[in-house]
C-alpha cells in the first residue's frame, strides 16, 4: 500500500527500506508456528503490511536456509504449511536483532544529533 501523501521517489526509497526489515519482522513472529495467512495478519497488525506475493517466497526461502521448519496440516478444510524457527534461525534471529540495535542507534546518532 502506498502513501499519496509523498512523492512517487519517496515511496521507491521506503520500500527499498522496508525490503532491508522484512526478513527481521518476519522471523520475530515465529517462535510459535504460524501459518502464512496467520503471520502476515499478526505483522499487518503490527504496522508491517507485506502482501502474500512477497511474503510466501520470502517463507519458503528462509526454510531453504535452514532458518525455519515447516509441517503441513489438514486440521481445518484446507491444508496449511505451518512455519516455525528452527534451531539455526533463533541463533540467526538472535546475531539480527543485536546487528538492528546497533544499526538503529548508529542511524539515531546520525539523523537526530544535536
Amino acid at each position: 500500500m502506498t502513501d499519496p501523501t509523498i512523492s512517487e521517489q519517496t515511496q521507491s526509497l521506503v520500500q527499498e527500506l522496508r525490503r532491508g526489515v522484512i526478513i527481521l519482522a518476519a522471523l520475530s513472529q515465529l517462535h510459535e508456528e504460524q501459518y502464512g495467512y496467520s503471520l502476515m495478519k499478526q505483522l499487518e497488525d503490527r504496522g508491517m503490511q507485506i502482501d502474500q506475493g512477497t511474503l510466501y517466497p520470502l517463507l519458503r526461502r528462509l526454510e531453504e536456509q535452514n532458518l525455519l521448519q515447516s509441517d503441513w496440516r489438514v486440521d481445518s478444510s484446507r491444508p496449511r504449511r505451518y512455519y516455525v524457527l528452527s534451531e539455526t534461525g533463533k541463533k540467526i534471529l538472535e546475531e539480527l536483532t543485536e546487528e538492528w540495535s546497533r544499526l538503529k542507534n548508529t542511524i539515531d546518532n546520525l539523523l537526530f544529533e544535536d
